[in-house]
């Protein structure tokens, strides 16, 4: 049977959470791999018992990036998505998320949301050092502005980027792309492939048509020491690579001006 879609999941000590997230196996023309970082629990049999069609277990930790392109290298999907394992994918879904990447290119997630239904700012505006602060220090978490985009049912919205807890786009795209950048090992990586992407000639887009569930446990919400000094490490390689976000807002290729457009506040919003 030809494989209509690869999801590509990182898991590091995430045996718990995969048996929440991931319960449902994948049908047969979805090929699941599993690239674990060195997990000292038991991820690696717990992603085979719930159908992984392969799972690689590495002896280090390597890096977000860099494993979700070890099992790029094995992708056979035509489609693929990159996907966390506090996800829940809707699998009734992809049939319609391959229509969007088709008619729309480039890449595209669905609106995430909380296990209660509420939205999720899954799609983000401009990665300005000003907002990503703003981001961090917000008295009302939940309220759309110019960086934080929600989609609502049946919108599809333009972004700059999409947080890499789902990822997805056409194996061509993905490939062109050349996958993810392994400088970042945690951290802003979604940030610049979104950047990335729309520089290279790609949209990127947040479709409220499909919505699925995610976790999303970070890490820096509270204080930890190791979690924020990759973040910081990340985000100085970040603004070394795009240094016009540290003062002013980036800006889009020419070729994307109808898409630019439609980007309307994101692109506008405060800086």
């Amino acid at each position: 049977m030809n494989t209509r879609w690869t999801l590509i999941t990182v898991t590091w000590n995430s045996a718990e959470t995969l048996r929440k997230f991931w319960g449902t196996r994948p049908p047969e023309n979805v090929q699941w791999i599993v690239v674990d970082n060195a997990s000292t629990d038991t991820s690696v049999d717990t992603a085979e018992s719930l159908g992984a069609s392969a799972v690689v277990a590495l002896d280090k930790n390597i890096g977000f990036g860099a494993a979700n392109n070890r099992a790029l290298a094995l992708a056979t999907g035509d489609y693929i998505a990159f996907v966390n394992p506090d996800v829940s994918v809707e699998y009734g879904d992809l049939d319609g998320l391959a229509a969007v990447i088709d008619v729309r290119g480039g890449l595209v997630a669905p609106q995430l949301i909380n296990s209660d239904g509420s939205l999720q700012a899954n799609g983000r505006g401009m990665p300005t050092l000003s907002n990503k602060i703003r981001n961090r220090t917000r008295p009302t978490p939940g309220v759309e502005d110019s960086y934080n985009i929600y989609a609502s049912a049946g919108e599809a919205r333009y972004v700059v980027w999409v947080m890499g807890a789902v990822v997805a786009g056409s194996a061509a795209t993905i490939h062109a792309l050349k996958g993810w950048n392994e400088k970042f090992f945690l951290y802003y990586e979604d940030s610049e492939i979104g950047v990335r992407a729309w520089r290279e000639g790609y949209t990127v887009i947040l479709d409220g048509a499909f919505r699925w569930v995610h976790g999303w446990a970070r890490e820096t919400k509270t204080f930890r020491l190791r979690p924020w000094l990759r973040e910081i490490a990340s985000m100085t390689r970040f603004y070394s690579l795009f240094p016009e976000f540290l003062w002013r807002k980036g800006k889009i290729p020419s070729r994307h001006s109808q898409a630019y457009q439609q980007l309307g506040r994101v692109l506008v919003g405060v800086s």
